[in-house]
């Protein structure tokens, strides 16, 4: 393997799970990068997250959508669970008040191995992470068993590797509104939000009632 491959590998691997000085460098280009707070905040938004609702989010990052939603469960509780020990640290510090309040829990996790919760979630968020869930039918069945009925989860994705265009992104639309058909999630729909260098989809389903 070349040093620019290499280079790469160990770039992408920073993405993936930011660690040390380089995890530093990732957690403070993904928190304010123009594209990455537009996506984050976007698909944040599209839950219409309430004043009591509980609020879980699965790969948080530097913590941009958990504090787009803790705005807005004020009487709730927003939590995070990321499998990288620095973006649990950035993101406690850009939510500092609101951890302090109790308003928001961020845990040190992984998406294939969550924590115990004390109860059910009203909103269910995971922003450009479902690429490294090993099973990703099996994960959103876990998930839809976190959300009480009628809940509503939402998954984005913008694809961002070498050849990517807004095509591929609306086929990865498709692709995990078929992942949650076969979960058991209805009221699917896919929405788009026009971005370079992609668009970027999110996908949502509700729980279905008792």
């Amino acid at each position: 393997m070349g040093l620019r491959q290499k280079a790469m590998r160990s770039v992408v691997g920073q993405f993936h799970r930011p660690h040390g000085l380089g995890g530093r460098a990732v957690g403070w280009f993904m928190a304010h990068r123009g594209s990455n707070r537009k996506r984050n905040v976007w698909a944040a938004g599209l839950l219409d997250v309430q004043p009591d609702d509980r609020v879980l989010e699965i790969g948080f990052g530097p913590g941009i959508a958990i504090e787009a939603m803790a705005r807005r469960a004020t009487r709730g509780l927003v939590t995070g669970v990321d499998h990288s020990e620095e973006m649990v640290r950035q993101a406690t510090r850009r939510n500092a008040p609101a951890v302090r309040a109790g308003r928001v829990d961020l845990r040190l996790g992984d998406a294939e191995d969550l924590p115990a919760f004390d109860a059910a979630f009203d909103k269910i968020l995971a922003v450009n992470s479902l690429m490294f869930w090993g099973d990703p039918v099996s994960r959103m069945n876990e998930l839809r068993a976190l959300l009480n009925p009628g809940g509503r989860i939402a998954i984005a994705y913008q694809p961002r590797g070498p050849g990517s265009t807004d095509e591929t992104a609306r086929r990865a639309g498709n692709e995990i509104a078929a992942h949650f058909a076969n979960a058991g999630f209805t009221d699917v729909r896919v929405e788009t939000l026009p971005l370079k260098p992609t668009a970027v989809v999110c996908v949502l389903g509700v729980r279905p009632g008792p």
